[in-house]
């Protein structure tokens, strides 16, 4: 199952007081591929329930749920997959858990984990942050594009940046190396996510094009 071109990473305190499902059905109408239910503070049972609700839309769409962190949320829903940080289950331990067919993604923020994924068979590596974002702060410092272009030379995996992303920018991400681009608060606080979403895809498919003719 691929995770496509846009993926967004959900973040309920961004959506500006709507419903976090109203705020992904939008985002999956305007063309997100896959979502990241993400949820850093919540009880157990309230990730799992949410996940199950945005999981039973996603599918009537064919847009694969993987779940932040926690590969327990992942299995007991049976979530497409997991994103996982270096502190987070090793991938090894993931992998045996969730199976072969699961999509797993790993953040990668020094040169060392890029270079140490590439004994892993991750589905793609999320290079986080690409640039300064308020969204995640417990970070070594941003990547910026040269850095970007540094991973693609570096790994044998799909990429996916992450991190201040947004329509400005995303073209620039993918012409230093990015396969999709991951977005927070360019999707949930926009007015419109569904238009967000388009017009983010629309960068990003063009940006594509003119890399391959290159």
């Amino acid at each position: 199952m691929s995770i496509g071109e846009l993926y967004l990473v959900t973040d309920r305190g961004l959506c500006r007081g709507r419903p976090l499902i109203e705020v992904v059905e939008q985002a999956v109408a305007g063309g997100v591929s896959v979502v990241q239910l993400r949820e850093k503070k919540a009880s157990t049972r309230f990730f799992v329930e949410e996940a199950v609700t945005i999981k039973a839309l996603l599918q009537q769409h064919g847009v694969p749920l993987l779940i932040n962190d926690r590969v327990d949320v992942a299995l007991s829903v049976g979530a497409a997959g997991v994103h996982l940080g270096q502190k987070d289950l090793p991938y090894p331990m993931a992998r045996r858990l969730l199976g072969p067919r699961a999509i797993i993604g790993l953040s990668v923020e020094t040169e060392a984990e890029v270079l140490a994924a590439e004994s892993y068979d991750v589905d793609y590596l999320g290079v986080s942050p690409l640039f300064p974002t308020p969204t995640k702060t417990d970070t070594r410092g941003s990547w910026g594009l040269p850095g970007l272009a540094r991973v693609r030379k570096l790994s044998r995996h799909r990429l996916v940046a992450i991190g201040g992303l947004n329509a400005a920018n995303a073209a620039a991400a993918v012409n230093a190396g990015a396969d999709s681009i991951a977005v927070v608060s360019a999707i949930c606080a926009a007015d419109a996510p569904g238009a967000a979403a388009a017009e983010l895809l629309e960068k990003i498919r063009t940006a594509a094009a003119g890399r391959q003719k290159g």
